[in-house]
């Protein structure tokens, strides 16, 4: 076995983490070729799948990979290799191996993973896609999970700034989940990096995203949770960015949203309350911006002068997202006119419409 195929094949090894590859290396005098063989499983300890794929490599679907890894552009990179990222390598149970398209160096580059919600507010969505533009500018690179909400928004405030973003996939790196993202996906390949542990044909199960968040959370400085109800996923990525001994960021919301609820459970447990992207910088000693900083801003055009009635109506919705009946109640006004006027001022960009029956104002 020649070292290309060896590394498909350790890659492909279910269960391996980078300590038992160090394990499997040590047992065969540091040669790859014999690390990835029965010889070698059977002289060090293995999790459950592992020895038995060394032992009867799958060898059709190894052929199948080193085909994809030529054509896709697609790198192994090995625990034991310089270009593995010396954050995720300090993490218990890190991978023996990441399938990396896009800029491989880019893996060991200053990171903040930037996770929450799959159904943001809008408010919500526009402060991830801000903070994260605000971050690529300061020399972070933004990394996230690809996932609608709040991962999809970081990614792209990344790259509008012209920075740097690599996405985790809980899935082989030749199917995107969700299929919606694949142009984004495209685009952060182009100027970040795609990475996966998980081998070429493997499918978005449910079990696989738990471990696709360590990987997030290992792989960055700092985690920050945008919005997030009180079972989120995202929760899962800050308490194993907290176990492996990283900064645990979070951002509040209203007392009455349920997708504060999350981020306001980490903050009385301990994470740092975000008001401002600084917040997350200084707490970080980050101190080697690319360019002059300043805090996102609202750069569109102002709108109309409202009429006193529209600014009413505005007031009474307040800052958390309202029904119109409420509205009806704290303004006296008719709800077809209530209905009308959120019609025309969810136009203007000033109202958005939520679920169940809602509306909450735009930033």
């Amino acid at each position: 076995m020649d070292a290309t195929r060896a590394r498909a094949v350790l890659a492909r090894t279910p269960n391996l983490s980078a300590e038992n590859l160090q394990a499997l290396l040590a047992a065969s005098a540091g040669e790859l070729a014999a690390a990835a063989t029965a010889r070698a499983a059977a002289r060090v300890e293995l999790p459950p799948g592992a020895r038995a794929a060394l032992a009867a490599p799958d060898e059709r679907a190894i052929d199948a990979d080193l085909a994809w890894l030529e054509t896709s552009g697609t790198a192994i990179v090995l625990a034991s290799d310089a270009a593995y990222p010396p954050l995720l390598r300090q993490t218990s149970g890190a991978p023996a191996a990441l399938y990396v398209q896009g800029e491989v160096g880019l893996l060991a580059a200053p990171q903040l993973a930037m996770v929450g919600s799959r159904s943001p507010t809008p408010n919500g969505r526009r402060t991830a896609r801000e903070f994260a533009a605000w971050f690529a500018r300061a020399g972070f690179t933004v990394t996230s999970g690809l996932a609608t909400g709040i991962d999809a928004a970081s990614h792209e405030g990344a790259l509008a700034s012209g920075g740097t973003t690599i996405a985790v996939f809980g899935t082989g790196l030749d199917r995107v989940y969700p299929p919606e993202h694949g142009a984004l996906a495209a685009r952060i390949r182009a100027s970040g990096a795609l990475v996966s542990e998980f081998p070429r044909g493997v499918a978005p199960l449910r079990s696989h995203f738990p471990r696709r968040n360590r990987i997030i959370a290992g792989l960055a400085l700092g985690t920050l949770v945008v919005e997030a109800a009180a079972d989120s996923g995202s929760l899962i990525t800050a308490r194993q960015a907290a176990d492996a001994g990283r900064e645990v960021f979070a951002i509040p919301g209203s007392i009455h949203s349920p997708h504060s609820r999350g981020c306001h459970q980490l903050i009385k447990g301990g994470a740092k309350l975000v008001e401002s992207a600084t917040d997350v910088t200084e707490e970080l000693g980050f101190s080697m911006p690319k360019e002059p900083l300043t805090e996102p801003r609202d750069t569109s055009e102002p709108g109309r002068a409202l009429d006193k009635e529209y600014e009413m109506l505005l007031d009474a919705l307040g800052f958390e997202p309202a029904t119109i009946d409420s509205l009806v109640a704290r303004t006296e006004l008719p709800s077809a006119s209530i209905a009308s006027m959120l019609l025309i001022l969810e136009l203007e960009g000033r109202v958005a419409a939520l679920p169940g029956g809602r509306f909450g104002r735009t930033p």
